[in-house]
């Protein structure tokens, strides 16, 4: 869950911070551990709907590549973010333009400039900028920033893409099941109510529930969809989705893949952010939010034996934060001196192995789905049908 920090530190000021966190604690503690003194924290819990909320998503990828096009053009920051200011229509985005301005005019730095601006610029945007600040290189930073934020787009829209026609599948099947039990069913409980006890018993029960629907239809409809409403917002919770990924770990095949998944953006993140500049602690302690509790844990062990001296290489694998495959190319990464550039190699190299698993997945997953849609509405049609062939062979 996201959460929203006000803190303040020396040379900074008061500012606003945004952690991904378990609780308000942890939020607490990844601020305190950066150095900062915590005012307030203010989390997203609640039963808001974010299809509901009044203020529209800051566009930061396209922010940052419309930013990058004006300073390569040779138009200074300040002016690069005038033009932008200028050209938007929307509100909420101006808005947040002229605030970066305000602070610019002032004299503070572009990472500065950002910090101020609540909710919008993520803590791996501004300790780029920040980084880049060090050596007035500012357009590298956001081309980087540009192709790590492209590279996890690919991801995500191929993990969103492979799961849409499963849940095509799961809604459309699941109308249908609705439709036969709330609708054909309690129609056809009329046709057997003279045949009483001749029937199946699979068959009688499902002509009680056809019954019971005619009966407290709309009793059923409203709590039918107060579960649905419920459910959606139980499933908004960082905790269910904790528990979620918890028991989804115990299978075998799908731990080892959310695991592998959780150090792809890990290794990722970190090598953007080395590659920008920044010691490799600090940015350890910037991309601990990645990772879930456990890997989290690991993390402070390996940062802690980085501190003693230890080579990357060595803390990561005695926390059990690497693959042999990455083991291998962080060692080489150490002897090239090029940690950063071989971080994001190790990212690429897993991002299409799990490609390559998703699409066997989906390939698999989709087939046992459509029969077992089947065989879920087959059975019921049959069930309903069932009584009409036993009086057919009586007859006979």
């Amino acid at each position: 869950m996201r959460y929203r920090v006000k803190a303040m530190k020396a040379g900074e000021g008061v500012v606003s911070l945004g952690f991904d966190a378990r609780d308000v604690a942890d939020a607490r503690s990844q601020a305190k551990e950066r150095g900062y003194a915590v005012l307030s924290v203010q989390g997203g819990a609640g039963l808001a709907l974010p299809a509901l909320k009044g203020r529209t998503r800051f566009p930061l990828l396209l922010f940052t590549q419309e930013l990058l096009a004006l300073l390569q053009s040779g138009i200074s920051l300040v002016e690069a973010i005038e033009t932008l200011a200028e050209k938007e229509s929307r509100p909420d985005t101006r808005a947040t333009l002229k605030s970066l301005l305000a602070s610019l005019y002032e004299g503070k730095p572009f990472s500065a400039a950002l910090q101020s601006v609540p909710a919008t610029f993520p803590d791996l945007y501004i300790a780029t900028v920040r980084a880049s600040e060090r050596t007035g290189d500012l357009p590298e930073a956001l081309v980087r920033f540009v192709a790590y934020q492209t590279q996890l787009d690919v991801v995500r829209k191929k993990l969103v893409s492979a799961s849409i026609y499963p849940a095509i599948l799961i809604v459309f099947g699941g109308l249908v099941t609705l439709f036969l039990l709330g609708y054909v069913v309690p129609r056809f409980s009329h046709v057997y109510e003279d045949v009483g006890g001749d029937l199946p018993l699979v068959s009688r029960l499902l002509i009680q529930w056809g019954r019971i629907v005619e009966a407290n239809g709309l009793l059923i409809a409203m709590l039918f969809i107060g579960g649905v409403i419920f459910v959606g917002w139980w499933l908004t919770r960082a905790a269910t989705r904790g528990r979620i990924l918890r028991a989804l770990r115990t299978i075998p095949a799908m731990g080892e893949r959310l695991r592998v998944y959780q150090l792809t953006r890990f290794y990722r993140t970190l090598g953007m952010l080395l590659s920008g500049g920044i010691p490799v602690v600090p940015a350890l302690g910037m991309v601990s939010g990645l990772l879930d509790t456990e890997l989290r844990v690991r993390l402070d062990g390996a940062q802690r034996a980085i501190r003693e001296g230890k080579p990357m290489s060595i803390a990561m694998e005695a926390n059990g934060l690497t693959t042999p495959v990455a083991l291998r190319m962080l060692r080489v990464g150490e002897r090239t001196g090029r940690m950063g550039e071989m971080l994001e190699r190790i990212a690429v190299f897993y991002d299409e192995e799990m490609a390559r698993w998703v699409d066997w997945f989906t390939k698999t997953f989709e087939p046992l789905l459509m029969a077992l849609i089947g065989i879920i509405i087959g059975g019921i049609v049959v069930l309903m049908y069932l009584p009409i062939f036993e009086l057919a062979g009586s007859i006979q």
